[in-house]
C-alpha cells in the first residue's frame, strides 16, 4: 500500500489544512512578510549557507513554473512521468534575480495554477502521474506537495522576519 507521506515529503508540513486555500494564500503572505522585511532584509540568510529570502522566493518561482508544467503534463498525458530538478544548481543563478521580480513571477504563475485546480474534475484529481524518486502519485497529491512546500517555505520566511 502506498503511503501519503511517501509520496509527498512535504504532508507532515500540510497537516489537516486544506491544500487550496493554502497555496490561493500564499502570494498574499509572502508579499506581506516582505513588506515587513524590507529591502535591505530579504538579502538576510538565517545562517552561512542557508537561502535568504530573495533566494528562497526564487525557488518559489522555480518550482511555480515546474508545478504549472508537472499539472498540465498530469491531465494533459497519460501516466506521465515527472522530471525532477537539482534545487541546489537552479539557485546558482538566484543572485541575477530581484526579489520583487521573483515574488511577481511566483503569484502570476500561482494565479494561472490555482485556476487550473479550482477547474479540476474528481477524475482529474486521480489522475495518475509518477515521480522517478517518490513513485506513483495523483494530480491531488501534486497539488497537496505545493501547499506543504509553501508552508515549509513560509516558516522559513517567518523566522526571517523574526
Amino acid at each position: 500500500m502506498i503511503c501519503w507521506l511517501d509520496m509527498n515529503p512535504y504532508a507532515s508540513y500540510l497537516g489537516k489544512k486544506d491544500p487550496v486555500e493554502v497555496i490561493g494564500a500564499t502570494p498574499e503572505r509572502l508579499k506581506s512578510l516582505l513588506e515587513k522585511i524590507g529591502p535591505a532584509g530579504a538579502d538576510r540568510a538565517p545562517a552561512p549557507g542557508k537561502w535568504s529570502v530573495r533566494e528562497i522566493l526564487c525557488h518559489l518561482a522555480d518550482c511555480e513554473i515546474v508545478f504549472a508544467y508537472r499539472l498540465r503534463q498530469t491531465l494533459a498525458q497519460p501516466n506521465h512521468v515527472i522530471q525532477p530538478f537539482d534545487q541546489d544548481d537552479w539557485a546558482k543563478t538566484y543572485g541575477a534575480y530581484e526579489t520583487k521580480a521573483a515574488l511577481n513571477v511566483f503569484s502570476a504563475t500561482r494565479l494561472w495554477n490555482l485556476a487550473l485546480i479550482r477547474a479540476a474534475t474528481p477524475e482529474d484529481l486521480s489522475k495518475p502521474v509518477t515521480h522517478p524518486e517518490r513513485g506513483a502519485m495523483t494530480f491531488q497529491v501534486v497539488v497537496e506537495t505545493m501547499a506543504g512546500h509553501d508552508i515549509n517555505h513560509l516558516q522559513q520566511v517567518e523566522g526571517i522576519a523574526r
